[in-house]
């Protein structure tokens, strides 16, 4: 009867790079989403202060 090998430490870094890599992808949302807000405040504020044209 052959010996099952252990195979625990590769799935540790399996669970690690999963878990990493959601991180990385978690933080680039929330700095896409605070950029996103950034670039809102700015367009308001460049459409407020545009001089309306009267024709």
């Amino acid at each position: 009867m052959e010996i099952t090998p252990d195979t625990s430490n590769y799935m540790i870094a399996g669970f690690a790079v999963t878990f990493i890599t959601m991180g990385i992808y978690i933080v680039s949302l929330y700095l896409r989403s605070r950029n996103l807000k950034q670039d809102i405040e700015t367009l308001e504020s460049m459409q407020n202060e545009k001089p309306k044209s009267t024709k």
